[in-house]
């Protein structure tokens, strides 16, 4: 008999389940997080958020440098950086744009990597289409589109949510448990050091401040990037990168309810686009084989 047959199905179902709890639960955070900006600023919310969430998983994991093989340590520190940039230029993004339109924005990242892995020409069409989509959010042809700047930034965090899948997979395969993702905030957090206290000062221990980061920790850091080591270990990283094909419509749901960002109807056209687009890669990579240790390209 076939091993494509009902026993992956019913394995498929819970390590969907993984990116599907991780996708709500940092969409909620991102928007709780926006509230500590008027205090310490983007990159100051940053600091705080990586610093606590990093301080939980080091001490749940207890991972050791040393005793960690020179390929781990080889496999944890691009991740590790890409991680850091990534949550730093994503909060220095929805500082100026909503919600929706910023993970519309960065969903580019991941969109492209799961077109390139799966190698079908067609998938290149669903990159444009959720480009269009992005064009749609944006509009910058008008002078009430989304800020530039803030736009650079959300680039520039799709950059790195790319690269976050591939060397996620590489590092799941070097490092046990959740070592990696341990190791890999700690790292975030040293990227975050320098602007977070330049943008926060003294407001970075206020404990309203460090209240509100603690929740966005654990929400935002803790809870989905360790459902997310988990997946990776059993989902390919072409079939993962696309699996977020609901994260812009989900961040649009939360900065409408947290935040009361209500979208127009030419945005609400475009973060279509961007989740059909990603449903549409998802499908042709369904049968995408999952691995334990996630296969890199």
């Amino acid at each position: 008999m076939s091993p494509a047959g009902p026993a992956p199905a019913r394995r498929g179902a819970p390590d969907i389940l993984l990116v599907l709890g991780s996708i709500g639960s940092i969409q909620v955070s991102a928007a709780v997080a926006t509230k500590m900006f008027d205090e310490v600023g983007a990159a100051g919310a940053t600091l705080v958020r990586t610093v606590l969430a990093a301080a939980i998983l080091l001490l749940l994991v207890r991972p050791r440098w040393g005793a960690m093989s020179a390929a781990g340590r080889r496999a944890v520190l691009p991740y590790g950086l890409a991680l850091g940039v990534m949550n730093l230029a994503f909060y220095l993004g929805i500082e100026r744009v909503d919600l929706g339109t910023a993970v519309a924005i960065e969903f580019l990242g991941p969109l492209t990597v799961g077109a390139v892995l799966a190698r079908r020409p067609r998938d290149r069409v669903w990159v444009a289409v959720a480009a269009l989509g992005v064009l749609a959010l944006t509009e910058p042809w008008s002078s009430s589109g989304a800020d530039p700047v803030g736009v650079a930034w959300l680039l520039l965090a799709a950059l790195c949510w790319g690269l976050y899948i591939p060397l996620g997979a590489r590092s799941a395969a070097q490092l046990p448990g959740l070592e990696p993702v341990a190791v890999a905030m700690a790292i975030a957090a040293l990227v975050a050091l320098v602007p977070g206290v330049v943008d926060g000062g003294g407001e970075l221990v206020d404990p309203s401040v460090l209240g509100i980061g603690l929740v966005t920790a654990i929400t935002g850091s803790v809870v989905p990037y360790s459902l997310e080591q988990l997946a990776l270990r059993r989902i390919a990283p072409g079939a993962f990168g696309v699996l977020m094909a609901l994260e812009p419509g989900v961040a649009l749901l939360a900065g409408l309810v947290v935040l009361g960002q209500a979208p127009q109807l030419l945005g609400l056209a475009g973060i279509g686009l961007v989740v059909a687009a990603g449903v549409g890669v998802t499908r042709g990579s369904a049968a995408a084989p999952a691995a334990s240790g996630a296969p890199l390209p």
